[in-house]
């Protein structure tokens, strides 16, 4: 049953990929940014840029995180299944209920995650290096903390 699931929504997932390029060529709604062009506003700290779509809407979505170096999300989920791509620098990828960088799974840029909804996990830069991920997901998704009680985004000593 389980293959089945992931099945259909692999098959949903290209179904409505495969129609992207579809609506834009016949709405000439074109999006093209190089990576200079992403329009990111601050030097420093945490930054996300939503390239397509909305997140808090139904509907795909794309968004462009860039984490400074040392910074890492606290554990949390998603109440929906998201696709990541590295773009820039590592991201370190960890599973549980507790951010221990040495526990944490090395991504480097190319590399693609699949992060299932309801999955706790937590994730970002490493010391010394500005890493920056894309996300993919249907709308609307919530954030949900483990410890609501705790910051939402912390950083690894150096």
């Amino acid at each position: 049953m389980k293959h089945v699931t992931l099945s259909i929504r692999a098959i949903l997932l290209m179904v409505s990929v495969m129609s992207l390029p579809l609506a834009a060529a016949s709405s000439a709604a074109f999006i093209h940014l190089t990576p200079e062009q992403v329009p990111f506003k601050h030097p420093a700290g945490l930054e996300q840029v939503i390239l397509f779509g909305n997140p808090d809407q139904p509907g795909i979505y794309v968004v462009r995180y860039r984490f400074p170096p040392g910074m890492h999300s606290n554990p949390h989920y998603h109440s929906q299944d998201r696709q990541i791509t590295v773009i820039k620098g590592v991201w370190y990828m960890g599973m549980g209920e507790k951010a221990e960088l040495e526990t944490a799974v090395p991504m480097p840029a190319g590399s693609y995650a699949f992060h299932p909804a309801g999955a706790v996990h937590w994730d970002g830069a490493g010391p010394g290096e500005e890493t920056i991920v894309q996300v993919i997901g249907m709308g609307p998704v919530k954030t949900v903390p483990i410890d609501p009680k705790a910051p939402e985004f912390s950083t690894f000593p150096e």
